[in-house]
């Protein structure tokens, strides 16, 4: 079998002289490897902050930025896995100055890209005990990866998210909502977790978390309080607004932001009619509503809810699910087309809360509802990253200048001989 053999990976470090010779095997070949690169570039690293201060000298001519051996070794654990470090110093004898390496800053035990997976996985599922098993293996130690580093990251998600709710809104602007109230456990608690949720579109048809606050239920005080604090922050009122018909949402919609246009989810409907019908009728039902949100044009949506009325006469609940709200169900014919198939659910929400669902089955819930809200937060948040812009993102900026769209084709404006524009009054005849 091939040997490796490693030598003091520092110079100028006499402490340890010594070759060790090991059976050679690929991880270990790149944790040494990292662990001489690393070597190398804090030598660099200092050797360019002294040529930089090599003409500081005091009244006796002697240098103020000098070499001073080297820190206490300790370990870090990368990507490559653990690497021992023997960090070197600089006597900075300079007033208010100190040498500070950037590759590796201070008291650090993880590199940031180890740190940066721990929350990911917890977010994704792994438990806080399974941290150790599942990663010591893999880093070559379970150092740094104990449940206290699991409830620092908690507790310091929950600053961020406390900060991020006062922030100011005065420079946002969302042309489309989406809003949903999201129910999950608490483990600690006796009551679920009730979750306002907002998610708005950027003029440039980017999607982004506008709020998330703990409702303990979807009553209108409750979305009222989101809604106030959104205003008082700066944040202007949105051209449409989608969510579920159930929802306390739309009272505190109309008292706080009256002029926005309100759609009733599609999915959030469907599933209510299916459920005031009987089992044999709920496919032939699914089909006739399929038919009404999917017409070309709002005649033909409502002739095909004629359809439907008809044909569940004998079930007038249900039929008035539809017909009783058909103004905000078909909303969407008012916006453009290439928009629909993001306006006619609250889609964007229920996805993405999947990943927080996944979370808090493996841990039956966090373990407080401020804990739980910040998981919500930073599982929302970083899927933020990865949410595509809606459809034609260009017809976005239209939408909120007041551009008129009639079955979602966009209408062309029309001056009269006086100026005015006309193309207004024509939709209203």
């Amino acid at each position: 079998m091939l040997n490796l053999v490693q030598t003091n990976p520092n110079p100028g470090d006499t402490s340890n002289n010594t070759a060790e010779t090991s059976p050679v095997n690929l991880d270990e070949i790149c944790r040494l490897a990292a662990q001489q690169m690393l070597a190398t570039a804090l030598h660099a690293e200092r050797q360019t902050y002294l040529d930089a201060h090599n003409e500081q000298v005091d009244a006796t001519g002697k240098r103020l930025v000098v070499a001073n051996g080297y820190h206490k070794q300790r370990k870090v654990v990368t990507g490559a896995g653990p690497v021992t470090v023997n960090a070197p110093r600089v006597n900075d004898k300079r007033t208010g100055q100190k040498y500070s390496s950037r590759i590796l800053p201070a008291y650090m035990r993880r590199s940031p890209k180890v740190t940066e997976v721990l929350p990911i996985l917890y977010l994704r599922g792994l438990s806080t005990g399974d941290f150790g098993p599942a990663l010591g293996q893999f880093l070559g130690t379970d150092a740094g990866l104990s449940a206290s580093t699991i409830q620092r990251l908690t507790e310091a998600w929950q600053t961020e998210h406390s900060d991020w709710t006062g922030r100011d809104l005065s420079d946002r602007d969302y042309v489309y909502w989406w809003a949903d109230g999201i129910h999950f456990n608490v483990r600690l608690e006796q009551d679920r977790l009730c979750c306002l949720v907002i998610v708005g579109v950027r003029p440039d048809g980017s999607k982004e978390l506008v709020a998330l606050a703990d409702g303990y239920r979807e009553g209108t005080e409750s979305w009222l309080d989101v809604l106030r604090g959104l205003k008082a922050r700066g944040l202007t009122a949105p051209a449409l607004a989608v969510g579920d018909g159930a929802l306390g949402f739309w009272g505190a919609l109309r008292e706080v932001f009256p002029a926005t246009i309100e759609q009733r989810c599609w999915v959030h409907v469907t599933a209510n009619v299916l459920g005031a019908l009987p089992k044999r009728l709920q496919a032939d039902a699914k089909t006739a509503i399929q038919k009404i949100y999917g017409a070309d044009t709002r005649a033909d949506a409502i002739t095909a809810v004629r359809v439907f009325a008809d044909e569940f006469a004998q079930f007038p609940k249900a039929v008035a699910k539809i017909t009783d709200k058909l103004d905000t169900l078909l909303a969407f014919y008012d916006f453009p087309v290439e928009h629909w198939t993001h306006l006619r659910t609250t889609n964007p929400i229920e996805s993405t809360f999947s990943t927080v669902r996944l979370r808090t089955k493996v841990t039956r819930g966090a373990g407080s509802r401020q804990a739980a809200l910040a998981m919500a937060y930073k599982l929302l948040d970083a899927a933020g990253d990865r949410w595509r812009k809606i459809n034609a993102p260009h017809l976005v900026p239209l939408v909120r200048a007041g551009a008129v769209f009639i079955d979602g084709e966009l209408q062309e404006r029309t001056i009269n001989h006086t100026g005015i524009d006309t193309s207004q009054e024509g939709v209203a005849a």
